[in-house]
């Protein structure tokens, strides 16, 4: 039992902490005591014991809490003794604290409970009393009614003139309550007049060079928009003030414009209504001019990525973001006269800023640049030859962007001209950075340039290459600069891979040289040259084929087998593993089955960058300042003080790991199969990983994980532009197409389903897979709600519309996605699987209902078209929630929609059993219906009318008793043959061989009258290669021919009515089959 003159005596804090233990105790003697000591303590000494354990990080959960149910149980029972007495430091110290806490606690009980602290506060000075009598229920819910007292609080605290230090946090806290409660508008809308003390304090303080409360400000304009909406013209004034203000730091400017910027993104539509401000966007431009004069930097070999905080990296970003934001029908016509003048001044820094803003803006501006593209690049070619190395360097820069932003309509339209300019560009021995980025724009250019463009000058550029990397090595081996020479080996491989089979003549030239350098260049620094060099080896032998490529194949396994035996000495990071990998995948698709024998070496690697765990962190914005992004991590931020943090570092391995996984799937097939089982374990759970949001976003926002990821053909390397700044060379940042990871583990999981039949999910797998395919259908639904929602609102426009049109896009893409799957495991489980499938059941229902739109209801058709055809009989237990639908369908407006309920309708007669034969006979007439339409044959609607012919043909040949055959038949042979659908008119000559060859009368007609007409639908066919030499049915047409050949007569008869390519088809078919 302490007494209290220990406490004093020690004024232990500590002491103070055993006691309010003692206060939890459930021994009631030892509570007893302890509220007995309690009460001994003074008022005073009470409140500064409490308020440090409710401050005390290092305390016990359940410890702060106490305090601060204390505390506030003091300040309500004895606020008239106490509080009037304290020191107005004491008075002080209680608002801070307070604000601090609604700020920063974590746990959501203490924060109510220090809110409730605050209310007494509020309640008890009085000034606040009246709005709670008049009203009461002014939000209904009881933590509303504090939300007026904490407004009252903070709005004091924001004007309170003595203490500039309350001033900020009182504006923290007021952005922090903001966010918050981002989602309740009411209540926003309600709070909207604490805005202005909150842009008080971010002018105060930035001046103070705090930019806390600035930093708040970027996170409404991220997560709250419309908060900003009533007082959006001072909110801007005051970021164009401090963002031109040239006083403050460079980060602080920078974080003015983030909000801008921000808004650009988050409430495009709300900021093209303020012309004015929008107006002052090419204040951006003079941030991009601050550039310094650096000796150095034409010779320099390393790229420092250290100018990423620089203001001209930052205004070119900011540009291009809000360029991509409010979109280029604004943008363009504003800025263009602002760019052209630049471009006109004396000054280099000036001349280099607008040759980075033409850069910059053309994603954004896309269309409207389109339209004036031969002015603009006539006139940046002029820089090419600009006397300053960097505005040569910025002129590269842009070329490489646009032939990125305007493939391949720029390749078309300026190849000449954009060829001679770079290859001269990159003549330039004195400044190897000009050098290395003309040859990094030629790989832009030339990696979307149409093969039949780019063969004409194949002379000229291998000959520009080879001068090049001649001289490059020579200086690797006397001064050991590589930066060139990395570029110009992706630039050869870049022509290779272009010019496929026309790069033959030149192979010789090349290969001993590259071959060279992965055998001796094994220093660390030369890691990046290796690999780049290793990837283009094996371009090259895609390009140029096995023929070609063979004398040199085993050599060039060897090196890579040695390589990767040392790979155990690789560290995590090695540039090479990714591009070691890449090219096992290419030599995979050279080799073909040959390559089988080195799969155990090749596997090992590839498994384990295939299963790197990304780091994933919930962190609150506190946390964040202390990771910085360049150790690889990426922030998406949630809202409420919390980001959402993925280390990217081995993510984009992990993706092309994935994706070459699939190439030795589709590649190997059988000899792939004893890896399946290790890959699923992997996959499933990635699936999982990839569908979640905020990876998504940061897939197709940061363009984190996918950033271009490299597809087996494409070199990647860094080669393209955009906006990276004036000096950091980075990599691709395109944005890849939503997704793109996802994608690859969808097709490497239904590849593995595929080999491996029914063995290769487990229940666990099967139990997650549901979870995954349920949560991304119901959020289809609600993100269509979320899009109607968009529309209603105040500042709809057609651009907001253009974007919700792509979402919209991508939401279909993800459903198509969970169509692929469940398409595999049905073709794999079949009737067994039904079970499981049920759960998604109620949910496909609702994708067919009439009122959802054509895509949702083509997929869902898609879906229970796989259950009748891989589930029957079984199926027929959910016919009542699918045939009224598919039969209605028929004839539905949209032709994807009549396609995927023709397709049905064919699966029901050939796989679906006894129980859908009325169907089948309730199906013709509509069928024909569709067949017979006036405009059935057109471009858009000949692919859903060639599968409702073909479901006519299943229905005669599966379910004949279902309909009058004889009447249909002479109809269905005249809507023969198929041209669209290849699968299907495998299945309508299927029929066909199978009526000839019972010698059907109607269709051979009376004294074969009918074979002219056949001769033609097989001539027709085989011209048009539905019918291809390895299908079965081909045989059998072959011999229906060969047995009119015997009657000479008939014979004549039936080659008569043929044209030239007809009978040369109809010869072709005899050769062949």
């Amino acid at each position: 039992h302490h007494s209290f003159s220990d406490l004093t005596a020690m004024a232990e804090q500590q002491q103070f902490y055993l006691l309010l233990g003692d206060l939890m105790s459930p021994d009631n003697n030892a509570r007893k005591q302890a509220e007995e000591t309690y009460d001994t303590i003074p008022g005073q000494t009470k409140i500064t014991f409490l308020l440090q354990a409710v401050r005390d990080a290092s305390a016990a959960e359940e410890v702060k809490q106490m305090a601060a149910v204390l505390l506030r149980r003091l300040l309500s029972s004895s606020f008239e003794e106490i509080y009037p007495g304290l020191t107005v430091e004491m008075q002080t110290a209680i608002k801070t604290e307070l604000l601090t806490s609604i700020q920063q606690e974590t746990s959501p009980n203490i924060r109510k409970k220090v809110c409730d602290i605050a209310a007494e506060l509020s309640l008890a000075d009085g000034r606040t009393c009246f709005i709670f009598r008049n009203f009461p229920g002014i939000f209904g819910n009881q933590q509303q009614h504090y939300m007026e007292v904490i407004k009252r609080m903070l709005v004091q605290c924001m004007q309170d003139q003595a203490n500039p230090q309350i001033r900020t946090l009182a504006a923290r806290a007021a952005a922090s309550f903001v966010l918050s409660n981002e989602s309740n508008t009411a209540l926003l809308k309600h709070f909207a007049d604490l805005l202005p003390g909150i842009l008080q304090a971010v002018n105060e303080s930035c001046y103070q060079s705090d930019d806390s409360v600035l930093k708040s400000l970027v996170e409404i304009a991220d997560t709250a928009p419309k908060y900003l909406r009533p007082h959006l013209e001072p909110t801007l004034q005051l970021c164009l003030k401090l963002c031109a203000d040239t006083n403050l730091t460079n980060m602080q400017r920078q974080l003015a414009l983030e909000v801008i910027v921000t808004l650009s993104e988050t409430a495009a539509a709300m900021l093209r209504k303020h012309t004015a401000i929008v107006a002052q966007i090419p204040q951006m431009l003079a941030m991009m001019v601050d550039l310094e004069d650096d000796e150095e930097w034409a010779m320099a070999d390393e790229l420092e990525d250290d100018d990423f905080d620089s203001n001209a990296v930052a205004g070119e970003s900011a540009l291009d973001r809000i360029a991509c934001g409010l979109g280029g029908k604004i943008i363009l016509p504003m800025i263009k006269q602002h760019i052209m003048q630049m471009l006109q001044n004396p000054d280099w820094k000036y001349r280099h800023a607008g040759l980075m803003a033409l850069s910059a803006i053309g994603e954004g501006c896309h269309q409207q640049m389109e339209a004036i593209l031969q002015e603009i690049v006539s006139f940046v070619l002029l820089f090419c030859s600009d006397p300053h190395p960097r505005v040569r360097y910025a002129a590269c820069n842009a070329i490489g962007q646009m032939a990125t932003d305007f493939a391949p309509t720029f390749q078309k339209k300026f190849h000449d001209k954009v060829i001679s300019a770079l290859l001269q560009t990159m003549e330039d021995q004195s400044n190897p950075r000009v050098q290395a980025h003309a040859a990094a724009a030629l790989i832009n250019f030339t990696e979307d340039c149409p093969k039949s463009l780019l063969v004409p000058y194949l002379d000229s550029l291998v000959q520009h290459l080879h001068v090049i990397m001649v001289a490059k090595l020579q200086e690797l081996v006397q001064k050991g600069t590589k930066l060139v020479l990395e570029q110009v080996v992706t630039s050869i491989a870049s022509v290779a891979d272009t010019a496929e089979e026309k790069f033959v003549p030149y192979y010789d030239l090349f290969m001993p040289s590259l071959k060279h350098i992965v055998e001796n260049a094994v220093q660390k620094e030369l890691r990046l040259l290796r690999g780049k060099t290793i990837e283009c080896i094996s371009l090259i032998g895609l390009a140029v084929g096995k023929e070609k490529f063979m004398p040199d194949a085993s050599d060039v396994m060897k090196l890579l087998l040695k390589t990767q035996t040392d790979f155990s000495d690789l560290e995590d990071d090695d540039p090479q593993i990714s591009y070691m990998i890449s090219a096992w995948a290419r030599m995979c698709k050279i080799l073909g089955k040959e390559f089988q024998q080195y799969l155990p070496v090749v596997m090992g690697p590839l498994l384990k960058t295939a299963s790197i765990k990304p780091e994933v962190a919930l962190l609150d914005t506190q946390d964040m300042e202390n990771i910085s992004e360049d150790d690889g991590w990426e922030f998406v931020n949630l809202g409420d003080q919390q980001s959402f943090g993925i280390k990217t570092a081995g993510l984009e391995e992990k993706a092309t790991a994935c994706q070459m996984l699939v190439c030795y799937a589709k590649e190997l097939k059988e000899g792939f199969v004893e890896y399946t089982e290790q890959v699923v374990k992997l996959m499933v759970p990635l699936l999982k990983f990839y569908f979640h949001d905020d990876i998504l976003f940061l897939e197709g926002g940061v363009h984190a994980a996918a950033a271009g990821v490299p597809g087996l053909g494409r070199p990647v390397g860094n080669h393209a532009f955009v906006c990276e700044g004036s000096e950091a060379d980075g990599d691709a940042r395109s944005p890849p197409s939503p997704g793109h990871v996802p994608v690859v583990t969808v097709a490497l999981c239904l590849k593995c389903i595929e080999l491996m039949g029914d063995g290769c999910l487990n229940n666990e797998h099967f139990e997650e897979l549901g979870g995954i395919l349920k949560g991304k259908l119901e959020e289809h639904f609600k993100n269509q709600e979320l899009r109607q929602a968009k529309r209603q609102d105040e500042d709809y426009d057609e651009q907001v519309e253009e974007s919700l049109q792509d979402e919209d896009e991508n939401d279909v893409y993800i459903l198509t996605k969970v169509s692929d799957i469940l398409h595999s495991v049905f073709s794999s489980y079949k009737e067994k699987v039904l079970p499981w499938f049920e759960q998604l059941l109620q949910l496909i229902v609702q994708l067919i209902c009439p009122n959802r739109p054509w895509a949702d209801r083509q997929w869902g058709l898609c879906i229970f078209d796989d259950v009748v055809e891989h589930c029957s009989p079984s199926s027929f237990k959910y016919a009542e929630y699918f045939l009224r639908p598919m039969l209605q369908s028929l004839c539905d407006t949209s032709p994807e929609v009549r396609q995927a309920a023709a397709y049905g309708v064919g699966v029901m007669a050939q796989f679906g059993g006894e129980s859908y034969r009325p169907f089948c006979t309730e199906a013709l007439p509509l069928l024909v219906r569709v067949i017979q339409a006036a405009d059935s044959r057109s471009k858009e609607n000949v692919n859903a009318t060639e599968n409702c012919i073909s479901a006519v043909g299943k229905v005669m040949r599966f379910r004949p008793e279902c309909v009058n055959v004889s009447e249909i038949l002479p109809h269905w042979l005249t809507w023969l043959p198929l041209n669209e659908d290849k699968e299907e008119a495998v299945h309508t000559f299927d029929f066909l061989c199978d009526l000839i060859e019972s010698n059907n009368p109607i269709v051979l007609g009376p004294d074969n009258s009918n074979l002219p007409r056949i001769f033609l639908i097989i001539a027709d066919g085989v011209a048009n290669e539905s019918v291809k030499s390895e299908d079965a049915c081909s045989k059998r047409l072959a011999n229906v021919i060969r047995q009119v050949q015997g009657s000479v007569g008939l014979w004549t008869q039936c080659m008569s009515t043929l044209n030239v390519a007809q009978q040369k088809a109809i010869q072709d078919l005899l050769n062949t089959a």
